[in-house]
C-alpha cells in the first residue's frame, strides 16, 4: 500500500505531494486526512495523507511512513476540497492552506501536542458500607450521582476519600474534561419580534434547502443579533448546524453570553483569545457532533461540521475577515464556498455594509434585506465641534460642549463612552532644542510614548526602550511631546472629573486572559462612569446607560492614504454612534475633528447609508476602484530596497507587454520598512484578465528561490 503525502513545509518549490509506503502493521490506521510522521532527506516531517493506492504511481525510490499520528482524520473530504479552493483563491502552498484550516494542537507539525485535559473522579463500589459520619456523606453523595469529581469530595474529607479508596469501597476513574467549562446562565426571555424581523426570517427562512445568499442592511439596534438567533434555533430544530461568525473585536463576552443563554452547551467558541488547549478542546466537541453551534471570528469557518444548515457572518464589512499573511483568504469567500456546496443559506449582516457587497445585492447576486428602524425607533443626536476654534480658546483634548455633556450625564449617573484610536500616552517625542525625534531603529518611524511603561515602544515591530534623558544629536535635556492615546485622555479625564470612575480599554489593559471579560462586565454592572478606548469599543457591545458617546479626532482616519478611507471613516462613526441610545433614554454623539465637513462624516451624522454610498460610488467610478475594477497587489519584500525596485520594474514590464491592465507604481508601501525589512508594492487594475493567474503564477516561480526578496501576492487585497 502507497500513500502520497504532502508534508508540513510550505515552500512554494515542494507544494507537491511525495508517495511513501505504507508498512504492514500500519496499513489499518492509514486514512484520506490524518497525519503521519515521515522521513524527508536528513529529517522528519509530518504531513497530511491525500492519497492511497495499492500500486505505486512514481519513478523514484520510496521510504516507509514511520508513524500515523491521529485516530481520526483532522481533515475531511470537504475540508480537503475546500483547502484547493482556497489555494486557488489565493496563489498560496496547498499545505499553508490546510495548516490555516486547523487549531495549533492539530497542524502538521513536529513537536506541537497539545495534552488532553483529564481529572479524577469516584465512583461507588460497595454499596452496603457503612462508614463514620464523614465517609457516610460521600457514600450518599455518591448513591445520588453515578460519578463525583475529586474537587468535590475533597470539600467533605481528604482522609476518607483514602480510607475508603484503599478499602476499595469507592474507585477512582480518570476522566477527560474540556477546559472551557460553561457556567450555567438563566434562558433569555423571549423577545416580540418586530414586523422587520418576522420579515427577514421568514424570507431566509422560505430558502432553507438551497443556497441563497442574503445581505441583511439593519442600522444599528435594529435586533440584528434577534434574527440571528431565531434563524439558528429553526436550523437546530431541522437537526442541522450552523456557524456564526464575528469580527475579533466584537466577539464580546457580552454577545457570547446572550447566545449561551438561549442555545446553553450546544455552542463552541474560536477565537484568538482562546489557549492553545481550549481552541484543541473546542475543535474536538465540534467533530465529536456534542454541539451545533460554532460561534468565532475568521477561522471559525473551518469548523469542521458535517450537516451545515446556515452560516451567518455579523458586520460583514469588517477587514478582519480577510487574513493578512499566507494565504490571504477572506472568510466570506470560503463561507459562500461551503454554503454552496451544503445548499444552505448564508446571511451577510450589517448596519453599513462594504460598497462591494450593496452593490451584490443591487446586481441581484445577493437578496438585499433591511431593517430600517431601529427597536426603541430614536436615532441617538449627532453634535459637530470643530477643534481648530477650540484649540483656540484653550480646549484641545476635550471641547467645551463634550465636557458639559460629560457633566450632565454624571450628574444624572448616566454612563459614557470615549472613542480615540490611538493608545499610548503621545505620539512622538522630540528634543526642544535641534528638533531630534526618537525612531524607531528598525523601522524609521517615530517611537510612541508610553507614561505607564515609563518607555518608548513601536507599535509595528514591538522594539521598546527608555525615554531619552538627554538628547543623543545636541545632549539637550528638555523635550517635548505632540499628539495624543488613550492613556493621555485618561490621565486628563481623570483630572477634569475627579470623582468619575474611569476605564481605559486598549490592547494595553487588556492582555491578561480574561481581562476583556471583567472590564465589559465591571462596566456593564455600573462600577465605571466613564469607559475609554480603542476601536475595540466600537462593535458588538450593548450598554443600556450608555447615553452619551464621545468622538475624538473622528476624522484622523480620512488621512489614511488608502481609497476605503473615506468609506471606513463611515463605518466606524456610524458603528461606535450606534453605542448610545440604544435602550429607552435617548442618546447623543459628540464628533470632534478638523474635516467635518466632508461627506463621509456627514452622511454618518445622518445615518444615511444609502446616500453615502452613492457619493463615494461617484467617486471610485471616476476613479476606476472597486467595485467598478478589480485590483491585485503585488509586494517585494527583503533588505536591499534598490535591488526590490529593480526587480518591481522588471515584474512591471513583463505584465504590461504580456497582458492588458493598468499598472500603478512600483513604489514603496505605507509602512515602507518594518523590522528592517522594506516593502515595495504594485497595484494592478483590470476589469477581466483570464491570463492574469497563469502569469502571476510564473512570477511565483520565478522568485521561489530568489534570496534576496520575498514575493507576495493578494488578490483583491482589503488595504493597499
Amino acid at each position: 500500500m502507497y500513500v502520497d503525502v504532502i508534508v508540513e513545509l510550505s515552500a512554494k518549490a515542494i507544494d507537491k505531494t511525495f508517495t511513501y509506503q505504507v508498512p504492514p502493521t500500519l496499513e489499518t490506521q492509514v486514512e484520506i486526512g490524518k497525519r503521519v510522521l515521515v522521513p524527508f532527506g536528513r529529517q522528519q516531517l509530518e504531513g497530511f495523507i491525500l492519497n492511497i493506492t495499492r500500486q505505486k504511481q512514481c519513478d523514484y525510490p520510496v521510504k516507509d511512513i514511520l508513524k500515523v499520528i491521529d485516530e481520526h482524520a483532522v481533515l475531511n473530504q470537504e475540508l480537503l476540497k475546500l483547502g484547493k479552493y482556497m489555494q486557488k483563491k489565493t496563489l498560496s502552498s496547498l499545505v499553508s492552506c490546510y495548516q490555516t484550516m486547523l487549531p495549533r494542537a492539530l497542524k502538521a507539525r513536529k513537536n506541537t501536542k497539545v495534552k488532553k485535559k483529564y481529572e479524577t473522579y469516584y465512583q461507588l463500589v460497595d454499596q452496603n458500607y457503612v462508614g463514620n459520619e464523614q465517609q457516610q456523606k460521600i457514600i450518599d453523595l455518591l448513591k445520588k450521582n453515578k460519578m463525583v469529581s475529586r474537587k468535590e469530595l475533597v470539600k467533605i474529607s481528604v482522609s476518607s476519600i483514602n480510607t475508603l479508596e484503599k478499602k476499595d469501597v469507592i474507585r477512582s476513574v480518570e476522566q477527560e474534561v474540556y477546559r472551557l467549562q460553561v457556567k450555567d446562565r438563566e434562558k433569555d426571555k423571549k423577545v416580540t419580534l418586530t414586523e422587520e424581523q418576522k420579515s427577514v426570517i421568514e424570507k431566509v427562512i422560505s430558502k432553507e434547502n438551497q443556497f441563497s445568499p442574503f445581505l441583511l442592511h439593519g442600522v444599528t439596534g435594529s435586533g440584528k443579533t434577534e434574527v440571528y438567533m431565531c434563524l439558528i434555533e429553526h436550523v437546530i430544530r431541522r437537526g442541522k448546524e450552523a456557524i456564526v461568525l464575528v469580527p475579533e473585536i466584537s466577539l464580546t463576552p457580552q454577545m457570547v453570553n446572550r447566545f449561551r443563554s438561549r442555545f446553553g452547551n450546544q455552542i463552541a467558541i474560536l477565537h484568538s483569545r482562546l489557549s492553545l488547549g481550549e481552541k484543541y478542546d473546542e475543535w474536538r466537541k465540534i467533530e465529536r457532533r456534542e454541539v451545533s453551534i460554532v460561534i468565532g471570528a475568521r477561522s471559525a469557518i473551518f469548523a469542521p461540521f458535517t450537516n451545515l444548515g446556515m452560516i451567518i457572518i455579523d458586520e460583514e464589512h469588517s477587514t478582519t475577515y480577510k487574513q493578512e499573511n499566507m494565504p490571504k483568504y477572506h472568510a466570506i469567500d470560503m463561507a459562500l464556498y461551503r454554503a454552496k456546496n451544503y445548499q444552505c443559506p448564508i446571511v451577510l449582516g450589517s448596519a453599513t455594509p462594504s460598497l462591494e457587497s450593496y452593490t451584490r445585492a443591487k446586481l441581484g447576486i445577493y437578496e438585499l434585506l433591511e431593517m430600517k428602524h431601529r427597536i426603541n425607533d430614536t436615532f441617538p443626536t449627532i453634535h459637530f465641534v470643530d477643534m481648530k476654534d477650540e484649540i483656540r480658546k484653550g480646549h484641545s483634548i476635550l471641547s467645551r460642549l463634550l465636557e458639559e455633556k460629560m457633566q450632565m450625564c454624571l450628574e444624572k449617573q448616566e454612563q459614557i463612552i470615549l472613542l480615540l484610536n490611538k493608545r499610548g500616552y503621545s505620539r512622538v517625542v522630540t528634543c526642544k532644542h535641534c528638533g531630534e525625534v526618537d525612531m524607531c531603529p528598525n523601522c524609521d518611524i517615530p517611537l510612541i510614548y508610553h507614561k505607564e511603561l515609563q518607555g518608548m515602544q513601536c507599535h509595528y515591530c514591538g522594539y521598546h526602550k527608555p525615554v531619552w534623558k538627554t538628547c543623543p544629536h545636541c545632549k539637550g535635556d528638555s523635550f517635548q511631546t505632540f499628539g495624543m492615546g488613550t492613556e493621555r485622555l485618561e490621565e486628563y479625564v481623570r483630572k477634569v472629573f475627579p470623582k468619575a470612575k474611569v476605564l481605559r480599554m486598549d490592547v494595553d489593559t487588556t492582555t491578561r486572559k480574561g481581562s476583556h471579560e471583567t472590564m465589559i462586565q465591571a462596566f456593564s454592572n455600573h462600577q465605571y462612569d466613564i469607559l475609554i478606548g480603542t476601536q475595540m469599543i466600537s462593535k458588538g457591545l450593548d450598554f443600556p446607560n450608555v447615553t452619551l458617546v464621545g468622538v475624538l479626532e473622528s476624522d484622523n482616519s480620512l488621512n489614511i492614504p488608502d481609497f476605503r478611507s473615506a468609506e471606513r471613516t463611515f463605518q466606524l462613526l456610524n458603528q461606535v454612534s450606534g453605542r448610545a441610545g440604544r435602550a429607552d433614554k435617548l442618546g447623543e454623539v459628540v464628533l470632534q475633528g478638523f474635516q467635518l465637513d466632508h461627506y463621509s462624516i456627514l452622511y454618518a451624522s445622518k445615518h444615511d447609508y444609502y446616500g453615502f454610498y452613492q457619493e463615494e460610488m461617484h467617486i471610485r467610478k471616476k476613479l476606476n476602484y472597486p467595485p467598478y475594477t478589480n485590483l491585485t497587489l503585488i509586494q517585494l519584500k527583503g533588505k536591499d530596497d534598490q535591488f526590490l525596485l529593480k526587480e518591481a520594474n522588471k515584474i512591471k514590464s513583463y505584465l504590461q507587454k504580456e497582458i492588458t491592465l493598468q499598472v500603478l507604481g512600483p513604489s514603496f508601501s505605507n509602512m515602507p520598512k518594518v523590522n528592517q525589512i522594506y516593502t515595495i508594492q504594485l497595484i494592478l487594475k483590470y476589469k477581466k484578465s483570464p491570463q492574469l493567474i497563469s502569469k502571476l503564477q510564473f512570477l511565483q516561480e520565478q522568485y521561489m528561490t530568489e534570496r534576496k526578496c520575498k514575493l507576495e501576492i493578494d488578490l483583491n487585497p482589503i488595504r493597499v
